[in-house]
């Protein structure tokens, strides 16, 4: 059985500072190799964030969900938040889940597909 990471499900120190109240839902949100959609939805929470990401109309309205340690680096001028993963990776994910995306089984299937990669694409916190 698959462990959640926690380091996983955080935003790295030097990317997002959870005690400020930045709120990056409507960002762009870019690969390493492109455009991929706009955030949705994002979490705060130690341990437990993430970023939900509507890919529109380039996988046909679907939406993913990311760890909070694929982001590499958030830009507020231009609002766009850039994520440590190619479109395939992104588009590989496990398909999201409205229904139970809050559920530990679903974060889990989430976690162990990311955590099959790098963190941040750096491999280090």
């Amino acid at each position: 059985m698959y462990t959640m990471q926690p380091e996983l499900w955080n935003y790295r120190a030097d990317v997002y500072d959870v005690n400020k109240s930045l709120d990056i839902a409507g960002y762009h949100v870019e690969a390493t190799d492109g455009k991929i959609g706009s955030v949705d939805e994002a979490t705060y929470e130690v341990g437990e964030s993430y970023i939900v990401v509507d890919t529109g109309p380039w996988i046909f309205g679907k939406k993913v969900m990311l760890p909070a340690s694929t982001v590499t680096q958030i830009d507020p001028q231009e609002r766009k938040v850039y994520v440590a993963r190619t479109k395939q990776e992104i588009k590989d994910a496990p398909e999201f889940d409205e229904s139970n995306f809050k559920e530990s089984a679903y974060r889990d299937r989430v976690g162990e597909y990311y955590g099959r990669f790098p963190y941040g694409g750096t491999g280090t916190f």
